[in-house]
């Protein structure tokens, strides 16, 4: 039987879950939304993933803080015990400086087959190629290489409010749709350099795209990561779904 992997986003998992009564319901809804995404997208593997710490955008975001708009208060007490408890029982690993977004992408070497991405995430779910899981909604999503790569440009001209990056202010969906609808796929990046150097003048507009392009391009290999981080990524180690 081919191996298919499930690459589980496994961020989001706390967040859906830390708001229960109890951390037995907690963990109830953690066990329940693996399973349920494993069996949805036929896996007979998995490899699953965390944030751990702040990654390499922080320091790669100068003209406002990366993810400066969400609010910081205190974590509900169970967190951290769910977050353990991916650990210990999913077997779900981080790796420093990288966000779990850009490692299911990296790890998602063969997008119409080999991997399933599985994550509510717009971000990594529309910039990658690929038949992937939505967790969020109990949902697959199919994306092709034109479609990821024009989701990336998209963002790059109206940047990303939940990250708190900015793009080119005023320039909303709408507007950088109808931007690109007529621009072709190898024009893209010289289309939108424009627009940044129009907006913001030849020198501080480089510095802005590029600035927003570390921000909104999530990781596809392991040289990205070895480019942003130093980090040499080992091979995927994956995890039988009839084990667990």
């Amino acid at each position: 039987m081919e191996q298919k992997i499930a690459l589980i986003d496994a961020d989001s998992l706390i967040y859906f879950e830390m708001g229960k009564d109890t951390l037995e319901e907690a963990l109830e809804g953690i066990d329940s939304r693996i399973n349920q995404m494993l069996i949805e997208t036929g896996a007979t593997h998995y490899a699953g993933f965390l944030t751990s710490g702040r990654c390499f955008r922080y320091a790669a975001a100068k003209t406002r803080p990366y993810k400066g708009n969400r609010k910081h208060g205190s974590k509900p007490i169970i967190f951290p015990a769910l977050k353990e408890y991916l650990r210990q029982q999913w077997n779900c690993i981080s790796i420093p400086e990288l966000e779990a977004d850009d490692l299911v992408s990296i790890y998602h070497t063969d997008p119409f087959g080999k991997t399933v991405i599985c994550s509510p995430d717009k971000d990594v779910l529309y910039q990658n190629r690929g038949i992937h899981y939505n967790y969020g909604k109990a949902e697959a999503v199919v994306v092709d290489e034109v479609q990821a790569n024009w989701f990336l440009w998209k963002q790059m001209l109206m940047g990303d409010s939940g990250d708190g990056i900015q793009g080119i202010p005023k320039v909303g969906a709408k507007t950088a749709e109808s931007w690109l609808e007529n621009v072709s796929r190898l024009d893209m990046p010289t289309f939108v350099l424009n627009k940044y150097t129009e907006k913001f003048g030849t020198s501080e507009g480089i510095h802005k795209f590029v600035e927003t392009f570390k921000l909104v391009y999530i990781l596809k290999t392991k040289e990205d990561a070895h480019r942003e981080t130093g980090i040499e990524l080992e091979n995927l180690k994956t995890h039988s779904v009839e084990e667990e």
